[in-house]
């Protein structure tokens, strides 16, 4: 015999499980799922509640960053009082809950 037919007659290696690679895709995931899609889910039944609880004489700011107050609520927008005798007529999508927005702003402020 020579060494190019020991070399052939060896067993093959062993691979890896296949059930392994199964365990591993499904802890993927179970990992993506919880630190990802659950808390952006959380998050949003957060804004979907803070936005049907607007009350009129509410200071809110919007996403764009104008601040005022509700004067007044309908089924799909809300009067925002801008400054005295100024209303603007907005969708209720693009407000952010004011004790967020200040959040926001405090740790902007620390890090300058």
């Amino acid at each position: 015999m020579n060494l190019m037919t020991v070399f052939f007659l060896q067993a093959p290696a062993a691979g890896p499980d296949g059930s392994m690679m199964w365990i591993m895709l499904i802890a993927m995931f179970a990992i993506m799922y919880f630190f990802m899609i659950r808390p952006q889910n959380k998050k949003q039944k957060e804004i979907a509640n803070f936005r049907k609880s607007l009350q009129v004489n509410q200071k809110v700011i919007t996403a764009g960053g104008i601040h005022g107050i509700i004067k007044e609520i309908n089924d799909n927008d809300v009067v925002l009082e801008i400054a005295s005798n100024v209303k603007s007529i907005l969708t209720r999508i693009p407000f952010l809950p004011l004790l967020l927005m200040q959040t926001v702003v405090r740790l902007l402020n620390k890090q300058m």
